[in-house]
């Protein structure tokens, strides 16, 4: 499996989550060279400052950030009004959660961040446990490595409040918000039936902000940084991948088209994308001049998500890609919804077929009509990932859909399906440990991309509509 890289943008002001040595381990002393942990900016400020920039959520919905907090904060003022008992355990009182458990395979940037710079996630959680009243945390992650990084870091600098590890099986659906709270709360990592939701009833049975590691760390950014408060909400790192240089993960702002990032990242020909790891779905050519931004790629059919995003090289076949995505999320189905465990394998034995060159001359419609039926009628996105993603092949290539139905695909013979996983899923950056090393690693040619305002986006397009039967 290639190894991913990290690549700096060109120009790199104040305010940027990859910092300035991104492949080492960040210690606690280093952290507050940069005024980590000094800001004096108070929790109402705070909250303010991210009303203002919109700072969205990068688990993957979007979610505006300040939205989030003052809804568990108001849950937990609202269960804390008759308690006249003085007690400091969580009982009603809120808890914070940084999310760190990455399932989506082609995504690096939560586990790096673990890794590399925990003191500036452990930061942002503590300003989250500030506006929402918490007095109880935890950092929930799939990965040892990260995990060692946390507890050294939880050591280094101890937070003001009891900020716990919880360690999980790495899998597609463990870092759902639902999912957190069960494993936290000494359950299974798996989804379950909302409501509540936990910023209503979460861990323990107290309203729970659950937050992106991501998302933490731009709100410790901006409590450090309040000036800055809109090029750290609009900056966003990304994993890109599919390209013949190895998966690369980067910070980009707002609004750069994808035709522009596939031709830095060293795909000026892209024939479209895997877009938000698999959520998203797949887009053609045309969407490439889209920017990126959530709400127009949202407006398009397809999502940022994660910020993971695939490239489909020339050459490559959008249909193994679509494959290989659909049986990544039948075998990572959690197995609790009935009609998840049929849907998501349906559409990936569809799939499969289709690219096997051995789909009957019906399959086409039936992707449609699952596309269409299945969508929120599982516990989480798991089964909406698999419908999206065989709707948005019929709508961005339904060339290759009736290619397929006519003859074998020579590119799709040619890719053995048991490799599909690792095709998709990429490794994380190396880290040096910041107590051995002595200067930072040579990081790969800068990404020319600038962290800065971004021109005016093109007029947005919308994918093409599916037009009958391929």
């Amino acid at each position: 499996m290639t190894t991913t890289t990290i690549r700096l943008p060109a120009a790199q002001p104040p305010g940027t989550v990859l910092g300035t040595a991104p492949d080492i381990g960040e210690s606690a002393d280093a952290y507050r060279a940069t005024g980590g942990y000094g800001a004096d900016t108070g929790p109402g400020e705070l909250l303010a400052h991210l009303d203002a920039s919109g700072l969205r959520g990068r688990g993957g919905a979007g979610f505006p950030a300040a939205v989030k907090l003052r809804s568990v904060r108001d849950h937990g003022n609202r269960g804390n009004q008759g308690d006249h008992g003085g007690h400091d355990d969580c009982g009603g009182r809120p808890v914070v959660v940084a999310n760190g458990e990455e399932g989506e395979p082609g995504s690096a940037k939560d586990r790096w961040l673990l890794r590399a710079r925990p003191h500036l996630v452990l930061d942002g959680l503590v300003r989250a446990a500030a506006i929402t009243g918490a007095v109880r945390g935890f950092v929930y992650l799939s990965d040892p490595a990260a995990g060692e990084s946390v507890r050294r870091a939880l050591a280094e600098h101890p937070p003001p409040l009891p900020v716990e590890v919880v360690e999980t099986d790495h899998t597609y659906v463990a870092g759902e918000e639902t999912a957190v709270v069960r494993r936290i709360d000494g359950g299974p990592a798996l989804p379950a039936a909302k409501p509540p939701r936990p910023f209503e009833q979460g861990v323990g049975g107290a309203p729970t902000l659950v937050s992106n590691v991501e998302t933490l760390a731009r709100i410790a950014l901006t409590a450090a940084r309040p000036d800055l408060r809109l090029d750290i909400a609009r900056g966003t790192l990304v994993t890109l991948s599919g390209g013949p240089a190895g998966p690369v993960l980067t910070e980009v702002p707002y609004g750069i088209p994808l035709r522009a990032l596939a031709s830095r990242y060293g795909v000026p020909d892209a024939a479209g994308a895997l877009m938000g790891g698999l959520f998203g779905g797949l887009v053609d050519t045309r969407a490439l001049d889209l920017p990126l931004e959530p709400g127009a790629l949202s407006a398009a059919g397809t999502a940022l998500g994660c910020g993971a995003i695939r490239f489909l090289a020339p050459g490559a076949c959008p249909v193994t890609c679509a494959a290989d995505a659909a049986a990544h999320l039948a075998a990572e189905s959690a197995r609790q919804c009935g009609v998840c465990v049929s849907g998501t394998s349906a559409v990936g034995d569809a799939l499969a077929a289709l690219a096997a060159g051995t789909a009957g001359p019906d399959t086409a419609e039936r992707l449609d009509r699952w596309s269409r039926g299945l969508r929120g009628r599982g516990a989480c996105g798991l089964l909406d990932a698999a419908a999206g993603l065989a709707g948005s092949l019929l709508r961005a290539f339904p060339g290759h859909v009736r290619s397929h139905l006519a003859a074998p695909c020579p590119v799709c013979a040619a890719a053995a399906p048991a490799e599909g996983h690792h095709r998709l899923t990429v490794t994380v950056p190396q880290i040096a440990d910041p107590r051995t090393a002595a200067s930072p690693a040579p990081l790969r040619a800068p990404l020319p991309v600038p962290l800065s305002s971004p021109r005016p986006a093109p007029p947005q397009r919308p994918l093409p509509a599916l037009k009958g039967t391929p």
